[in-house]
């Protein structure tokens, strides 16, 4: 017969069982750690965009723009390199590009709003242009609110004329000027609220000029002052914004509409500087830029890009659309 299992006996096996299961304990223990380190570094590069990351999670639409470093004051970089963490996924611009059925509709028939929803908004539609992901926008199409005119940058045609000039309502004026209908109802209501934010009041000393018009302008300042001087103050033909029916010269009228030189000193001109965006101007020809635009400081001379890119002009800190489409300066012809 077995003999009873002795007192010591039972401890020892007692002590064997229990080694047995905290070592078991131990290795279950380290591969849950496993597990839960595994996890986690799955979770961190899904955030980092890193190699774990799921497909699903690519960026596809437009991003936000980043301007460089060199471009006007308020184009600060991301909150990601402040914080040292990634910025929130933003869709690609390339993404929303010419190979797009909808910007490529929208580009062959549809109005300058419709472009720029197409790319997924105003932002989107300068990123685009601007870092040259958008060659189908043709910045010398004379019949966008975006089209450029500068001294390396004529007219096309031209001697281009808008589809229709109109002239704006309820504002004094030193000429019979006119401009595109966009352009005309958007000055009405900058002179409406200059006056009742108290600014004074304002009127239009030029507007649309045709090729024939601006020829005869250019010609005499030429006559007056040499060629030198002149392509500082005035645009040769097929050259000139105003031909686009999209600029306009304006002039402080309190007491009658004083020349439009001393705009810059009045009231008037120190609310338009800050409130033209508002109703989609932007004070084309600012000081201290002529080296990018050729031409001296026109407080003046309003040039209309539309509500929604002159708000991303603004808030951009831009000074020139030279630098707001991305596109060289232009000094000289």
């Amino acid at each position: 017969m077995p003999q009873p299992e002795q007192p010591t006996t039972r401890r020892a096996a007692r002590r064997d069982a229990g080694r047995r299961g905290r070592l078991r304990a131990l290795r279950v223990g380290a591969v849950v750690v496993v597990l839960a380190l595994v996890v986690t570094a799955v979770a961190i590069a899904g955030a980092l965009g890193g190699p774990a990351a799921s497909p699903d999670a690519e960026a596809t639409g437009p991003a936000a723009p980043t301007d460089a470093v060199d471009l006007p004051a308020g184009t600060g970089g991301s909150a990601g390199a402040a914080t040292g963490l990634p910025a929130p996924a933003q869709t690609s611009v390339a993404a929303a590009s010419c190979g797009d059925p909808v910007i490529s509709q929208a580009l062959a028939s549809g109005s300058d709003a419709d472009v720029l929803a197409a790319f997924g908004g105003a932002v989107a539609f300068r990123a685009a242009v601007a870092d040259g992901t958008a060659p189908c926008v043709d910045l010398s199409d004379s019949r966008r609110v975006w089209v450029i005119v500068d001294k390396q940058r004529p007219l096309v045609p031209i001697d281009f004329e808008p589809a229709e000039v109109t002239a704006p309502a309820n504002m004094p004026r030193t000429v019979d000027g006119r401009l595109q209908p966009a352009a005309s109802d958007a000055l009405s209501a900058l002179v409406a609220a200059a006056a009742a934010e108290g600014a004074g009041s304002i009127g239009l000393n030029s507007a649309y000029r045709s090729y024939a018009s601006q020829t005869r302008t250019y010609n005499g300042y030429v006559e007056s002052m040499g060629r030198d001087e002149a392509d500082l103050q005035s645009a040769r033909p097929g050259f000139s914004e105003h031909q686009t029916g999209l600029a306009t010269d304006v002039a402080a009228c309190d007491d009658g509409c004083s020349a439009i030189e001393s705009f810059g000193g009045t009231s008037q001109g120190a609310w338009v500087a800050a409130n033209a965006w508002r109703f989609g101007f932007v004070v084309r020809y600012e000081d201290g830029y002529t080296p990018i635009t050729g031409y001296e400081w026109e407080p003046w001379h309003l040039r209309y890009i539309g509500p929604d890119l002159a708000q991303v002009y603004h808030d951009g800190g831009f000074h020139t659309l030279e630098d707001f489409f991305g596109l060289p300066a232009a000094p000289t012809y």
